[in-house]
């Protein structure tokens, strides 16, 4: 939430406004509207208006825009970048790096649509052999999307991208903490697509604007947050029986195997679990180490780790936190850790401070710790021995949160194995976070991390209703649906089905 030192009431119209400051510097990047109910049901009503054009144009046009929006963001990234630098805090290069995979997603999610969502033909089956049976997938109208600040670029993109792609209009609330850079992404769609600007159109505000855009009639909302802000936006729309898809984070974890390469294991755990100051919801929390690997990971872990630091020059491994208070979680978490018992061999209470948070490397922490069981989101990590790569696999799946993961270990079969038993809705072998960097493959979670996915095919139909249409091709001489229908038909139909579905093989 924003502070109260950031909302104020413009004196001209009287109308409350926020602003948006900059997490290495305190100072002020922008200043925006906080919209109410009224201006969010204003613009759903210009972006259902709007939805009408879209739909028309099809596939093919909807793509020519979506190419068009594209080619904006490409041409300016390095501003966009250093909006998110300035406004985020994170370096310049994630930044580029953030805005890369959006235009990916850009590119996969306008050229397959026609092919995901256009008509398919389905087999009639014997009691229809009469008709062509299709089925298609049709836009919902207008998507509500509320953005989250670690990652606004890509995160919310993911769903703004498939929805716009499918036919839909979208409006988009970002977070209170990020403003500016929905705003640029909004400007950006209006100066490629002038004559359907308000086709993806924004909200700004606090908590009570998100609330405001769940009851304003939309479709559908795409949210990413915290489980318990998700818990009150699905109260809100469920006033209105609107459906929601939730993208609520992660608890994720990394096993290492005794026969994994363990530098690249550890540079993987530190990049996964602190690039971006560890504020990722698929960043790398919790390490489970086979026993016969574990000593000699740690320490190159913690070689590595020693020479990461916070800040926000160009040297900077990551920003200061976005979010402040989330720095009080942090604390909290490495604090209780230590009092349970676990050692800091990097970092500890020290190195959290509201201005930069420093790596910590957290052992012998137990299983029921907070910094084990919550989202830290920040950079730190409990690294756990374990005798083998399954009990590292059961205490993984221990947790509430069911995200992404990542297994190490020689054999590429046997991580593929240990993937597909790890409860996540995304694994990688041997590298980390590639999932979330292939446009066809699906993104979200179980349990506490939410419902629904984003990206690829079942992103695309997420945003869609599946339409089916049946057309008889010609009359059957007896119609068993009719209350003409002969009793001799009914006896003939159960000797079909006898001999059709009779047999157990």
């Amino acid at each position: 939430m924003a502070t109260l030192e950031q909302l104020r009431t413009d004196p001209d119209d009287d109308v409350p406004t926020f602003d948006s400051l900059d997490p290495g510097t305190g100072a002020v990047v922008g200043t925006f509207p906080v919209d109410d109910a009224v201006a969010v049901a204003a613009a759903v009503e210009r972006a259902r208006s709007a939805a009408t054009w879209w739909r028309t144009l099809e596939f093919a046009g909807r793509a020519v825009h979506l190419r068009r929006y594209k080619a904006e963001i490409a041409r300016r990234i390095d501003e966009l970048a250093d909006l998110v630098h300035k406004e985020n805090g994170k370096p310049h290069g994630d930044a580029v790096l953030e805005i890369t995979l959006v235009l990916d997603h850009l590119t996969w999610s306008s050229t397959r649509a026609r092919k995901v969502l256009g008509p398919h033909r389905v087999f009639p089956g014997l009691l229809a052999a009469n008709n062509s049976a299709t089925v298609e997938y049709q836009p919902l109208g207008v998507i509500g999307v509320i953005g989250p600040w670690n990652y606004p670029v890509f995160t919310p993109m993911g769903s703004i991208a498939y929805a716009l792609a499918a036919g839909n209009a979208v409006v988009f609330k970002p977070s209170e903490y990020t403003p500016a850079i929905g705003r640029w992404l909004v400007d950006a769609w209006s100066r490629a697509v002038p004559d359907g600007r308000d086709v993806f159109g924004l909200v700004t505000g606090l908590g009570a604007t998100g609330a405001a855009l769940c009851r304003s009639g939309v479709d559908k909302i795409a949210f990413t947050g915290s489980a318990a802000t998700g818990r009150k936006v699905m109260a809100a729309c469920a006033e209105g029986l609107v459906p929601v898809l939730m993208e609520c984070g992660g608890k994720d974890s990394l096993l290492v195997d005794a026969d994994a390469d363990l530098e690249a294991a550890a540079d993987a755990a530190l990049w996964c679990g602190m690039s971006n100051g560890g504020q990722t919801c698929i960043g790398t929390e919790r390490v489970y180490v086979a026993d016969a690997a574990y000593d000699r990971f740690v320490d190159i872990l913690t070689t590595k780790a020693k020479g990461l630091a916070p800040g926000s020059g160009d040297e900077a491994s990551w920003g200061p936190p976005t979010m402040p208070s989330q720095v009080d979680t942090i604390r909290r978490h490495v604090t209780d850790a230590l009092r349970r018992g676990g050692r800091a061999v990097v970092g500890g209470e020290s190195s959290v401070d509201v201005s930069g948070v420093g790596p910590t490397i957290l052992v012998d922490v137990p299983e029921d710790a907070d910094a084990v069981r919550e989202e830290t989101f920040g950079p730190t990590l409990t690294v756990t021995r374990v005798g083998d790569i399954e009990e590292g696999l059961t205490l993984s799946n221990a947790s509430e949160y069911g995200l992404g993961g990542a297994v190490f270990t020689g054999s590429r079969q046997r991580g593929i194995e240990l993937a597909r038993r790890m409860r996540s809705g995304m694994t990688s072998v041997n590298s980390i976070m590639t999932f979330a960097m292939v446009p066809g493959l699906p993104f979200g979670g179980v349990g506490e991390s939410g419902f629904g996915r984003i990206h690829g095919a079942d992103g695309l139909r997420e945003f869609t209703r599946p339409k089916a249409v049946t057309a008889q091709r010609f009359p059957l001489p007896v119609d068993l649906t009719s209350f003409n229908r002969p009793v001799r038909a009914t006896e003939l139909m159960s000797n079909v089905m006898r001999l059709v579905h009779g047999r157990s093989r």
